[in-house]
């Protein structure tokens, strides 16, 4: 299986030499794409710890996993948020620790000019929450509208509450303490019981035999049968 780490800010090509340089987390469609092609066609494990960045070097990254062949998990450790939330979305199986946190809202961007350039601006951004929307629409089910709304109040979502609302599969370590309490080692009350029974009918036909054979042995003494 091959990991992957989304960590840092999600920045363009262009850009990640410079985080690289200063020693910052990050995380570019350029290393996303070398990892899947390193891969090939092996399971992927997409780890997640970030608070978003770049709408369109996310769009990137959430392509070429979701086109991937291979089967790829998804695993949000600490905060999927922004632009990292909807590279979650790429995911066949998409699991969230109950420690993290997804986080959906609106696109931003700096604008300057005019109020024809602001409205401009406004298209643009509008658009911009329509595409990521349907990220969240092919996971959830949910509708473009519902979608737009929890964008618009900047929702923040628990791990249960992300799964409720379909926006992951599962919630990390749920099944492995379920099985735990199941399967603790301990045999169940009812199997316990049935094998003290048996044991006491078995010792109870021990001890009748024991006598039986007690009654014989004297028996056959008193007939000088048997030497001491």
């Amino acid at each position: 299986m091959k990991k992957i780490d989304i960590k840092g800010a999600i920045v363009s090509n262009n850009d990640a030499d410079v985080y690289d340089y200063f020693g910052l987390e990050s995380t570019s469609p350029n290393k996303v794409e070398k990892a899947i092609l390193e891969a090939n066609f092996d399971d992927l494990e997409v780890v997640i710890n970030s608070g978003g960045g770049d709408v369109f070097s996310a769009s990137v990254i959430y392509t070429a996993l979701k086109s991937y062949k291979g089967n790829v998990t998804v695993k949000i450790v600490g905060l999927a948020a922004s632009a990292a939330s909807v590279i979650a979305m790429a995911g066949k199986k998409v699991l969230m620790s109950p420690t993290a946190q997804l986080m959906i809202h609106n696109v931003s961007t700096y604008a300057g000019g005019d109020y024809r350039d602001m409205e401009h601006a406004a298209e643009v951004l509008k658009n911009a929450n329509e595409t990521i929307a349907n990220a969240y629409r092919l996971k959830t089910g949910k509708t473009q509208d519902e979608l737009l709304g929890l964008m618009d109040k900047e929702s923040w979502f628990t791990a249960d509450k992300a799964k409720e609302l379909g926006f992951i599969d599962e919630v990390m370590f749920e099944q492995t303490q379920l099985v735990a309490s199941k399967y603790s080692g301990m045999l169940p009350p009812e199997v316990i019981q049935t094998i003290k029974n048996q044991r006491l009918m078995t010792q109870e036909t021990n001890e009748v035999n024991v006598s039986f054979l007690m009654s014989k042995l004297k028996l056959l003494k008193m007939k000088g049968a048997v030497n001491e």
